[in-house]
């Protein structure tokens, strides 16, 4: 029995070995990376929880861990309180669902424009011609960042995710946010009621208790973050929609019939192929799991991908079923770190099958042309070329 995050084979299907690892290995060790991963949902959900006992500061991801880079503050999700409990309410008054929910129309249009032309075409891209695109336009309206720009804005996203090898020789790198120096810097001179105008102008107590905005540096990472986390998720989650309905098409049927069903389909399929599946923490104290020590100074994987197929959680975990009682999965993480965007995620995930069902009642994925996405913090596809009826 083996699970290796960056292994290419597993990856392509991990939920064989995950499913290994919640009956005989509930805590597994990785021995070539030197780290431990818990699989059930029972465990996953409380780890991510006890943000004493995993932490953070470090960095969410395993490689960053291991790397033990110098964070810049302001990337919530690579912070502990104090810090994080002040920086997370910021962005808490300036991310409401309520205003996440205000850009419906915008993207809904989006989707629209970017999939009537291609309507009678005979095929279609999930990823290339609506998943990619899609999330960083919405990003762009929030932030104002013009639609010239937003391209090569992902491409570099996307560049920074790209796994190459057996990940043994990873140089991970936090980027500092400058490529939107020219965006912040202009809206400060011309407010608006946009969400960027609000970091730079919000007034905050921070953690040594002085009242203050952001600083310009802190303002570049903010950006920074919301772009990127609020990009690759969503891209993903829209590639899975398009395999997972051409793998069920008599759910996709019941979805074209009554659309109310979509927002419940959406949970499924956040649940059932998580686009982010494993968020490592830092062991801050020494515990134990399943009988066995986990030493300070170690690094946990909560693999939430295992744990959303587990079957003490759910019947049949394997299945994918729009009509499932989801309640509560991993998929946006738990405790003080769960996401932000979740809400923007729902509505993306959505409006884009609403939009696509409306036009596309049917397809196949052109498997010999799709392109799986490599990376070590996301699965998902980098293009899903599907044939349409």
């Amino acid at each position: 029995m083996y699970y290796d995050p960056y292994d290419a084979v597993i990856d392509a299907d991990p939920y064989p070995a995950w499913r290994r690892l919640r009956d005989e290995a509930p805590l597994y060790y990785n021995e070539k990376f030197d780290f431990f991963a818990l699989s059930r949902f029972d465990d996953v959900e409380a780890g991510l929880a006890d943000w004493r006992t995993y932490r953070s500061g470090r960095g969410s991801v395993l490689e960053f861990i291991k790397a033990d880079l110098d964070l810049p503050p302001g990337l919530i999700l690579f912070e502990d309180p104090p810090a994080h409990t002040v920086h997370r309410g910021i962005l808490s008054r300036v991310f409401t669902p309520k205003k996440m929910l205000a850009l419906e129309a915008k993207v809904r249009e989006f989707c629209a424009r970017s999939l009537d032309p291609l309507v009678g075409a005979g095929r279609f891209d999930f990823v290339t011609d609506l998943g990619a695109p899609m999330p960083m336009r919405t990003i762009g309206y929030l932030l104002g960042i013009p639609e010239s720009d937003q391209e090569s804005i992902r491409d570099g996203i996307d560049e920074g995710l790209r796994l190459e090898g057996d990940g043994t020789d990873l140089a991970p790198t936090v980027s500092d946010g400058s490529q939107y120096a020219e965006y912040i810097d202009w809206r400060a001179r011309h407010p608006s009621d946009d969400l960027m105008t609000e970091l730079l102008t919000t007034e905050f107590e921070d953690e040594t208790g002085t009242t203050r905005t952001l600083t310009r540096s802190e303002i570049l990472v903010y950006v920074n973050l919301l772009a990127a986390a609020g990009n690759e998720t969503t891209t993903r989650l829209i590639g899975w929609a398009g395999k997972a309905l051409a793998e069920n098409p008599d759910q996709r049927a019941e979805l074209v019939a009554d659309p109310a069903l979509i927002p419940n389909a959406v949970e499924e399929l956040l649940r059932y192929e998580a686009p982010a599946p494993a968020h490592a923490r830092y062991v801050a104290r020494d515990v134990v799991h399943h009988g066995q020590p986990v030493a300070e100074g170690s690094v946990m994987v909560f693999l939430v991908g295992a744990g959303n197929r587990d079957e003490r959680r759910y019947p049949d975990p394997d299945r994918f079923d729009i009509h499932r009682d989801v309640g509560r999965h991993l998929t946006f993480g738990y405790g003080i770190h769960h996401c932000l965007g979740a809400a923007l995620a729902r509505l993306e995930g959505r409006v884009a099958l609403e939009e696509v069902l409306r036009r596309f009642p049917t397809w196949e994925v052109d498997w010999p042309r799709a392109v799986r996405a490599r990376t070590s913090v996301v699965r998902g596809w980098e293009s899903l070329p599907v044939l349409t009826g």
